[in-house]
């Protein structure tokens, strides 16, 4: 597909250097930059996830929740009760 877009002459000239060395097309470039643009500004518009506000937390069993073993054992005692 064609279009037409404006471009500040500095950046375009700078846009074309790139695309010098780096032997591409000027096109491949800004689609290259575009396409990354796209993928990477989806994450700052993800939607919030929700958030349980409820009272609870970890049994008492759990002394140390900060390691994972403790969590699992606690697992364990919770499935063997």
């Amino acid at each position: 597909m064609q279009t037409t877009i404006e471009l500040n002459d500095h950046l375009l000239a700078q846009a074309q250097i790139l695309a010098e060395r780096e032997r591409t097309t000027l096109n491949r470039l800004i689609e290259d930059a575009l396409a990354l643009h796209l993928r990477t500004s989806s994450f700052r518009h993800r939607p919030a996830l929700p958030v349980y506000r409820g009272h609870g937390g970890l049994t008492s069993s759990v002394t140390d929740s900060l390691t994972h073993r403790a969590l699992l054992d606690a697992a364990d005692e919770e499935d063997q009760a």
